[in-house]
């Protein structure tokens, strides 16, 4: 009697999903092509050249993030059409805010067992993203792991590289005592903060298949999907006119642990949260879930996507350009000397929750 025989199918993984699925993804891919890189995959590994994309002397930066429990929203309620741009806007926020040019994008897709047509609508919307930044999808990882993931679930890691010639790099040291304060506005949760989000919606029972409490005219499931933003094009030319001291990127930490993370020693950020609108969508969180005013500031970007640092010199035409640019700009606070940190304090307009925000400092 003979011994069964094995093969890598019975085991779970299909090698012909992940050709199909390589071959589908080509002209997506292909796409996203930019001086550097021609985005073509099937190689070891994916090349670019600095020399090609116009730096003679350049510092590479180098981001890596994911997408967090956000992805579990996206699989639960089929929405893998928007996931992608978030895990590349998580990174290439990141290089931006530090002057870096996004350059090429790598991602890293695992799941239990493929599924081309899914895997293929988030790398889809992985090279929206990617164009939306400017920057090449030159490579990536497909990993089947039959018994690692749950049916239908599936995890996201996006790898980015940037560039920034030598010198003109955003490290916070230009930033001085009475430099204004701008704020970029976000396009919702962005990708931090989900784990809570989640959890209310189960607490509280909430139909996200239906309109918005604060929005009869869009279901809720939208709101909380909605991409994060992608601040890359607006804010490379001002970058690299010379008028920015410092920018931070506003994820997991809120206002109050990413803003004193570019501030030098000696110096406070302000923040007067009754300088923007606080969006419909953060005033539902925090009175559904009852969140203290601190406990929003550290968790969610509370309608802040990223703070710049400017002269007040310069103030006026940063937010004319950004505004040009697309972007929504409040003028939000300003640097003082003290301690090393931040200090968000507003009014009742702001927390629905609050009749003022408390002041909170973080040393």
């Amino acid at each position: 009697m003979s011994e069964k025989s094995y093969s890598y199918e019975q085991a779970g993984v299909s090698i012909a999903a992940g050709n199909a699925l390589v071959k589908a993804i080509g002209p997506l891919v292909k796409a996203t092509a930019r001086p550097g890189a021609d985005a073509e995959i099937g190689g070891f590994g994916g090349f670019f050249d600095p020399r090609a994309a116009g730096y003679t002397d350049p510092l590479l930066v180098a981001a890596n993030d994911g997408v967090g429990t956000k992805v579990k929203l996206a699989i639960d309620h089929d929405r893998h059409d928007t996931i992608g741009q978030d895990l590349v806007a998580m990174c290439v926020n990141d290089l931006i805010v530090q002057g870096a040019e996004p350059l090429f994008f790598l991602d890293y897709f695992a799941t239990g067992k493929l599924e081309t047509g899914v895997a293929e609508r988030v790398v889809a919307s992985i090279a929206e993203g990617c164009k939306l930044a400017g920057c090449a999808l030159i490579g990536g990882e497909t990993a089947e792991m039959p018994g690692m993931y749950a049916a239908g679930d599936y995890d996201l890691a996006g790898f980015c590289v940037g560039a920034v010639e030598r010198g003109e790099q955003l490290t916070g040291d230009k930033v001085a005592s009475g430099d204004v304060l701008l704020g970029l506005t976000s396009s919702g949760v962005h990708s931090n903060g989900y784990s809570l989000v989640r959890r209310l919606a189960a607490d509280k029972g909430w139909k996200l298949d239906r309109p918005a409490l604060f929005d009869a005219d869009r279901l809720l499931i939208d709101h909380l999907i909605e991409p994060t933003r992608i601040y890359v094009k607006s804010l490379l030319p001002v970058i690299r006119s010379g008028r920015i001291h410092a920018l931070a990127h506003i994820t997991g930490g809120g206002l109050l642990e990413n803003v004193p993370r570019v501030l030098p020693e000696g110096l406070h950020a302000r923040i007067d949260a009754g300088a923007w609108e606080q969006p419909r969508l953060m005033a539902f969180l925090q009175a559904q879930g009852n969140i203290e005013p601190a406990e929003m500031a550290r968790t969610f970007n509370c309608g802040i996507g990223v703070v710049l640092a400017v002269s007040a010199a310069d103030a006026a035409s940063v937010q004319t350009d950004l505004e040009s640019a697309g972007e929504t700009v409040h003028v939000i606070g300003a640097i003082e000397p003290g301690p090393r940190g931040c200090t968000v304090q507003g009014g009742a307009e702001v927390w629905s929750s609050r009749d003022a925000w408390e002041a909170v400092h973080l040393g």
